[in-house]
């Protein structure tokens, strides 16, 4: 390999990162958050652009990432190499088709298509990439891949399509397993077929997975009870992934967890009474047959401790909760920039206000789904200036908590949790990361014997919930 001129020195382990995919077709950067694989993919994509094998790139990320990589891209491309980037909009309003055929003309420059992974659930957003795939010699990477792994959604076989034109490929993640080995096919097929060697999903379960027929009420269906020869598909990766965690190769410092209690008020305990035991006459019933309906069941005891009740026609009714009532005391106590993640777009407006009237408008911002694209940077970079007057960052875990650089905040206040493991893991990990120099405090408002409770000492111990509340498991979780 030529001798590469980095334009930010890497760490040890994005070096060996780089010098052992650089050249490689097709690879998966498999590295926790926070260490550095952004800067890792857009070293290789420049270096693959002055060695001629690409001219263009198309990233692929989710909406609260994608924007992140145009400042990415400022700080680690070189500035010996000249280039144009343009972010997709599904709105192609007569400027952004311009920039559009702009970036389809030939030129010396470097060229960078930047897609919000929705895109691919669209025929204007699929046809836009084909488009660009056939003329161009395209390096083509999905950030945080887990976004693919479901191999029967419509975008996960558009990615997998319009990937199969590209001259590089790439998947960036920290943790390409979720829920189950399983998890991996859509992923490496989207890279290349070859490496995992199976011509169908279900051949490669077959080889990796034990499944029996399991039968609940009037339901029956197959269910994957465990796995099996995962040494021999580990060792499938090996030449194709570079993989790195965090403790290994970063100085950071310490994490620090608490819990902060917050009783529930007589409405919510007899609200949540109620609810619980409807759930589990329902569970008897047989009525909870699936997953996601007990997970729906959970979702709305936790709501209750949160301070609502959604009735079965979707309207919302308020319960009186002491819980705004403690986090306010919290942001009274802590010192420096704090972040906030909370579950329902209704919390985290009414925290906002409550934080604006007590500490000022510019105190406080939001991260939602309802934030537009264009805010989003600069609410990061107006955080991340240390001696600007926002402290607080108010946030969803799915729209603030991947890809972003919050290394500014020293506390993270769980006002709730979600049941998803990625989406906790990957929130903790936007301030502990390169960039940190203080410990991070992480607080859990947590109502004590209820299901808010199971939930964060279930997260904290990193069980998929998903995967424990089936059969006999849906009882526990449903009572006290």
């Amino acid at each position: 390999m030529n001798k590469f001129v980095f334009k930010t020195t890497p760490y040890e382990h994005q070096r060996e990162a780089f010098e052992g995919s650089a050249e490689q077709e097709n690879y998966a950067l498999l590295m926790d958050m926070g260490t550095g694989k952004t800067k890792v993919c857009i070293d290789t994509i420049a270096h693959s652009f002055e060695k001629k094998k690409v001219d263009l790139a198309i990233i692929v990320a989710p909406k609260g990432v994608i924007a992140n990589w145009i400042g990415e891209i400022e700080t680690h491309l070189p500035e010996r190499i000249q280039t144009d980037t343009v972010l997709w909009k599904p709105n192609l309003t007569k400027a952004k088709r311009k920039e559009l055929v702009d970036l389809y003309k030939e030129n010396d420059k470097l060229k960078f298509l930047l897609m919000n992974i929705e895109a691919f659930s669209t025929k204007k957003g699929v046809d836009v990439a084909e488009f660009f795939v056939k003329k161009f010699k395209v390096f083509m990477a999905v950030d945080e891949s887990t976004t693919i792994k479901n191999r029967q959604a419509k975008r996960t076989k558009s990615i997998c399509d319009v990937g199969r034109g590209a001259v590089m490929r790439r998947i960036l993640t920290g943790s390409p397993v979720t829920k189950s080995p399983m998890d991996l096919y859509s992923q490496m097929d989207f890279l290349s077929p070859k490496i995992l060697g199976f011509k169908s999903y279900y051949a490669f379960q077959g080889r990796y997975a034990v499944v029996q027929r399991r039968t609940m009420g009037a339901h029956s269906f197959n269910n994957i009870v465990g796995f099996q020869r995962l040494d021999e598909l580990t060792e499938a990766l090996n030449g194709h992934s570079f993989r790195v965690r965090k403790e290994d190769c970063l100085d950071l410092p310490d994490k620090v967890y608490m819990k902060r209690e917050v009783e529930l008020t007589t409405e919510q305990r007899d609200a949540y009474v109620q609810m619980k035991n409807l759930a589990l006459a329902r569970l008897d019933s047989g009525d909870l047959s699936t997953t996601q309906n007990v997970l729906t069941q959970i979702m709305r005891l936790q709501q209750i401790c949160l301070g609502s009740l959604t009735d079965d026609d979707g309207v919302v009714h308020p319960l009186k909760s002491n819980r705004q009532l403690e986090l306010m005391s919290i942001c009274e106590e802590i010192q420096g920039k704090a972040i906030i993640w909370a579950t329902w777009t209704q919390d985290i407006r009414s925290i906002a206000e409550a934080l604006r009237d007590r500490f000022g408008v510019g105190a406080v911002a939001t991260l939602h789904g309802e934030t537009p694209d264009s805010d989003r940077q600069q609410i990061v970079e107006t955080f991340q200036d240390r001696q600007s007057e926002l402290r607080f960052i108010v946030g969803h875990p799915k729209t603030g908590g991947y890809g972003l650089t919050l290394t500014a905040a020293n506390t993270v206040v769980y006002y709730s949790n979600s049941y998803d493991l990625e989406l906790r893991l990957q929130s903790e990990d936007r301030a502990h990361r390169i960039g940190q120099e203080n410990k991070v405090t992480y607080i859990d408002l947590i109502s004590p014997k209820t299901i808010d409770e199971k939930i964060v000492t279930a997260l904290r111990n990193k069980i998929k919930i998903a995967d424990t509340i089936l059969g006999e498991d849906a009882r526990d979780w449903l009572s006290d």
